[in-house]
């Protein structure tokens, strides 16, 4: 009888230590799933501000671009105002008349001197 009552002791001893072990083990998959939750909230904090953000950028974008389509509407506005260039042909103004006909002249005096040499 004392055998079998130590035999049992010794039984409910390891099913002590195998309790306590799963007891540890559980503790600890609890704590590691504890930390995986919080990793998970820190995620989705962050991806919560990350979509703010990209909310914001693309707003700015739109707000840009729409600025850039007014200010390409002011600028073509203003180049249909502005005069339209002219063909090689046409003078521009009248300075470049000035010019032409000075040097219209210079050519006549050339030819004058080129007529005197010949003769």
């Amino acid at each position: 009888m004392l055998n079998e009552l130590e035999t049992l002791s010794q039984n409910i001893g390891r099913l002590i230590e195998i309790s306590q072990r799963h007891h540890e083990a559980r503790r600890a998959l609890e704590d590691q799933l504890a930390g995986a939750r919080a990793e998970c909230e820190a995620t989705r904090v962050e991806l919560e501000q990350m979509r703010e953000e990209r909310n914001a950028l693309q707003a700015e974008r739109d707000t840009l671009s729409s600025k850039i389509d007014d200010a390409q509407v002011r600028l073509n506005a203003i180049l249909e105002k502005l005069p339209r260039a002219r063909s090689h042909a046409e003078p521009d103004n009248q300075l470049d008349l000035l010019a032409t006909s000075q040097n219209d002249h210079e050519e006549a005096g050339r030819e004058v001197t080129r007529h005197g040499e010949n003769a």
